[in-house]
Parts: C-alpha cells; sequence; structure tokens
C-alpha cells in the first residue's frame, strides 16, 4: 500500500519543563461558615470552595441580582439616575430592613439604589423590581432574574422575589453568588463605589437604620463591598470583595451563627488570602517555553509562547518544586499562523486545582515544498515498517 500522510496517527504529546515553581503545600482554611467560595479575581484562582455549589438560600446576598440587572438597565438608558420611581402598596408592605417607604413616596432611582446597598432596604428592591418587571410584578421580575442569571453562568440560581425575603425556591450557591460579584466588579464598575458606602441616611426618617452592615468596612484592609445578608434559615453571610496592591480577592460566606462571627471570619477570609499567596509570573510573552513538532512544514518544529505574561497564584512561602508540562496534540500539521493556539502549560500545586494556560505560536511555519513532502512519505513509509503490516491497514 502507498504511504498516505493521513495514515500517521496524532498523538498526546507532554513535556516536563526544566521550569519549576516553588511553593509549600498549603494548609486550607478551616472556616467555619456552612459554604464559602474565594476567588482571585487577576488569575481566576479558587483559594477555597465548601459546599460552593450547593443551592442555598441566599437572604439579602440575592439584591447583587437586583443591582445588576438596575445596572443594565441605566446603561441602556431604560432608567436614569434622576428618575423618580412611584411606591407600590406591595412595596411598602415588606417587613425587615426597609427604607420605611410609603405609597405618597416619588423615589429617585439613586436613593433607591443606596436604600439597597446601604441599608438593604427590601422595599427599594420591590420598587426597583416592578418598574423593571416585564409584567410590572415582583414575580415576573423574579423570573426574568432567574433568567438572566443562568445566561451569566449561575446555574444553581433561582428567585422567587428581589430581595431576598424567605420564599420556597429561592436559592443561590454561593459560586453563583462569587460569578455575580465579579460581574458588578468588572461590568460596572462607575457604579461599585456605591458598594464601599458607609452610610447613607435617606430623608432623615430612619435613623436607626443608616449604616452599612459590611463589617470589613473602614477596618484598612483594602476592603470595598459588596453586601451582607441574614435569615434565620440562613444564617449570616457576606459577599465581599477586597483589594490590596495589584491583586483583588472575591469571597462568599454563609450560614454563620452570628454577626460577630461573621465579622471574625471574613476578616481572617481576607488576610489569609492575601497573606498566604503571591502573584507569580511563570511564563515571559513571546519567549519560547518548549518546542512543538511540525508535520509537513517549512520548519520541523516552532516555538510555543504566552502571549501575554503567565501569572498565576500560589502558595507564597518557598519549598519543594512544581513540575509543570508542556501538552499537546502533534504533530501539528502545517500551515500554523503566528498565535495560534497549539498547546497548554499544565500544574497543579498542591490543595490548589489544575491549572491549565494556554500556549501559541510563536511564528508562522508554512506548508513546505516538494521535498520536505517527500521526505514526509518517507518518514511515514519507515514508520509503518516498523509498525508493521496492520498499521497500514
Amino acid at each position: 500500500m502507498r504511504p498516505s500522510l493521513r495514515s500517521f496517527a496524532k498523538l498526546a504529546v507532554s513535556t516536563t519543563l526544566g521550569l519549576c515553581l516553588t511553593a509549600l503545600p498549603l494548609a486550607a482554611f478551616d472556616t467555619r461558615a456552612r459554604a464559602a467560595f474565594v476567588l482571585d479575581q487577576g488569575t481566576d484562582t479558587v483559594l477555597l470552595s465548601k459546599n460552593a455549589e450547593v443551592p442555598l438560600p441566599p437572604a439579602s446576598m440575592s439584591k447583587l441580582m437586583t443591582l445588576y440587572v438596575a445596572f443594565e438597565a441605566l446603561r441602556d438608558g431604560r432608567l436614569t439616575l434622576d428618575e423618580h420611581l412611584p411606591v407600590s402598596a406591595h412595596a411598602m408592605g415588606y417587613g425587615g430592613s426597609t427604607m420605611f417607604l410609603d405609597t405618597t413616596d416619588r423615589v429617585r432611582v439613586e436613593d433607591l439604589l443606596r436604600g439597597i446597598i446601604v441599608l438593604s432596604g427590601n422595599d427599594a428592591c420591590a420598587v426597583i423590581a416592578e418598574a423593571l418587571s416585564p409584567d410590572g410584578t415582583e414575580a415576573g421580575f423574579a423570573r426574568y432574574m432567574t433568567k438572566r442569571a443562568q445566561e451569566l453562568g449561575m446555574e444553581n440560581a433561582t428567585f422567587a422575589n428581589s430581595n431576598g425575603w424567605p420564599a420556597a425556591g429561592h436559592r443561590m450557591s454561593m459560586r453563583d453568588l462569587g460569578i455575580l460579584a465579579e460581574h458588578l466588579i468588572e461590568d460596572f464598575p462607575q457604579y461599585y463605589p456605591l458598594f464601599s458606602e458607609k452610610s447613607f441616611a435617606f430623608d432623615g426618617r430612619a435613623p436607626s437604620n443608616t449604616r452599612n452592615r459590611n463589617p470589613l468596612l473602614g477596618l484598612g484592609i483594602g476592603a470595598d463591598g459588596l453586601k451582607t445578608g441574614h435569615t434565620a434559615e440562613a444564617g449570616y453571610g457576606l459577599v465581599g470583595s477586597a483589594k490590596q496592591g495589584d491583586r483583588r480577592v472575591i469571597f462568599v460566606i454563609s450560614g454563620l451563627d452570628s454577626n460577630a462571627a461573621r465579622a471574625e471570619e471574613a476578616e481572617a477570609l481576607v488576610n489569609w488570602s492575601f497573606r498566604q499567596f503571591a502573584q507569580k509570573t511563570i511564563a515571559k510573552a513571546g519567549v519560547p517555553v518548549a518546542q512543538a513538532e511540525v508535520w509537513r512544514g517549512a520548519q520541523q518544529s516552532v516555538g510555543l509562547v504566552a502571549e501575554s505574561d503567565l501569572e498565576v497564584l500560589l502558595p507564597a512561602l518557598t519549598g519543594k518544586q512544581i513540575a509543570a508540562e508542556v501538552v499537546y496534540t502533534g504533530p501539528i500539521t502545517a500551515p500554523v499562523t503566528k498565535g495560534q493556539q497549539l498547546a497548554e502549560l499544565v500544574f497543579q500545586p498542591d490543595d490548589l486545582p489544575e491549572m491549565r494556560l494556554p500556549l501559541v505560536a510563536e511564528n508562522d511555519v508554512p506548508t513546505g515544498g516538494f521535498v520536505v513532502r517527500l521526505k514526509t512519505a518517507a518518514l511515514v513509509l519507515s514508520r509503518q515498517l516498523i509498525a508493521g503490516p496492520e498499521a497500514s491497514q
């Protein structure tokens, strides 16, 4: 049988690098929270995950989804900050944390947003919900919230209302809340400073409810958001974020048994996240970390490089070496285009998820000419002869 270039099977290629990352085994944070999720935003590294996929009652932390939908409406021009919205009897009827709104009020959207963020106003959420609902009801808004959350990747999020008032089926996972926090920070930076406001005295009518319940604001640890939550069923929870230097950490905790426990646990998590991890550059942009074999190319190999500096988060203290591997399916068939993703740099520090970072072609590799094709055919033939007659069937 004539040798066919297609008869040479592509195989997974793994190359262990001389590159070694250095880190000590990391003791996991022993959180008292029923469920927790901690993410280093810049490197997208999950630092802690405890029952993070379990749908749980999110209490007032679900107000963040109402805020996200409101910010989208502001961005799209369907709502303005100076617009005044009416208060329905339904909205006025909410208890718990409120702005003490009544049906004679018409409230500025900006005040409602502050009322939700700082005062955790259940009534303010309902006002926003009815204004933006497809059918004018809070229930219709909750259905839209669920749909929008699923589109944003919150797989376990289902809403029965706009504010987290206890209701059957009103659930979010800690990972859902982490995803939502990241979207709020990245998608709407112009509104994010609202989450760090420590107080809001709306119209002087509720002097006992003017302080932001976030226990980390003002501690000097970089905390600047986002939302607390508490019901008897959910316990005490917090969706938080803190920034120190160039690093930002997002964290979610739920199921604590007291306000004091929530404050202590949140501060301890922030300190652990920043003190026990360091961001390290493991590959410089454009510098080859390995070579990949090219089939039928004008060159026999191509450099594998990072498009930009590859930065990862690792335990801060030095210790044993962590070997990295370059993995790709090869040989790679020409032509190859500069910047084409060809491989991944794979490694796994202790107690952290496996990390897979993309590597791309350093340069173009065009298809080779007649001589290259002849050599390729000869190589295929020789490998088939070595493998035996079954390989060519």
